[in-house]
């Protein structure tokens, strides 16, 4: 089932003094919580525009608030100035509406940025989201055993390694922040996560490594792997990995309002 929802620009000023672009949708009724949402394309591509379909289509399903993060990209601006933007839109967001469920999510690359946005909440101390994530890479090695089952598959390994590298700067210096909840030793403290992937697509084997972590780390999570499914899935109409996200929404939304 969807609804109409309205569309509108907005920007936030992020913790290391940039400026970046939102672009919510507001459902036509009572919002039922606020999600914030980072689009795919390898940390260095896509837009909020371009990635309106998916978002709108989020927001119309679910009922919730969707901010779409227009984040500054690699390799002008490599890693954490995503997670910083992404992590701006959430505290908008968590201060505009305290009353409502609160959830980041994303795909692709994106949701790689949305996990490390949930973990700096966490680490301030501040209400952490929940994640709603479709099959974000996690491993900057892209070692797993999903990565060398099909050679061919999208995203290749060796250029989702470069593009890693891209986004890290090339670099990694001791002591820097952490890219990726995989190198997070504790994920205890953190929201209920919702996680989708396709059991085609080379990330899986990430995908499911950080649900077994979540759960060792007692945090609540939900895995979906949708069989015959490849990476990036979420573009395409109809899909499976999209219904599974809009579903978690509304699993959680429910929960959190039946809570004491």
């Amino acid at each position: 089932m969807t609804g109409i929802v309205n569309d509108r620009w907005s920007t936030v000023r992020t913790g290391d003094g940039a400026t970046v672009r939102l672009l919510t949708h507001e459902p036509a009724g009572p919002a039922l919580g606020r999600l914030v949402w980072a689009h795919g394309g390898s940390w260095q591509r896509g837009s909020a525009a371009q990635w309106a379909g998916v978002t709108r289509q989020l927001s119309a399903a679910s009922g919730w608030t969707v901010a779409s993060v227009e984040y500054r990209l690699a390799p002008e601006h490599p890693f954490p100035a995503g997670v910083h933007d992404v992590l701006a839109a959430v505290d908008r967001m968590a201060q505009a509406s305290p009353e409502l469920p609160l959830a980041v999510g994303g795909d692709s690359s994106g949701g790689t940025i949305a996990a490390m946005a949930a973990v700096a909440r966490r680490d301030r101390g501040d209400r952490v989201p929940v994640q709603v994530l479709a099959y974000p890479p996690l491993d900057p090695g892209c070692a797993r055993p999903s990565y060398h089952r099909d050679p061919g598959a999208f995203p290749r390994r060796e250029d989702l390694r470069r593009s890693w590298d891209l986004w890290l700067g090339g670099t990694r210096r001791p002591g820097t922040a952490r890219p990726s909840p995989l190198e997070v030793p504790d994920l205890s403290g953190l929201a209920p996560v919702y996680l989708a992937v396709g059991d085609l697509d080379p990330v899986r084997d990430d995908v499911v490594e950080y649900a077994a972590r979540l759960h060792a780390a007692r945090v609540p999570v939900g895995l979906s792997v949708l069989p015959g499914t490849p990476h990036a899935e979420v573009l395409r109409s109809p899909s499976g990995i999209l219904g599974e996200l809009i579903t978690a929404l509304h699993e959680y939304g429910n929960d959190e309002r039946t809570t004491p």
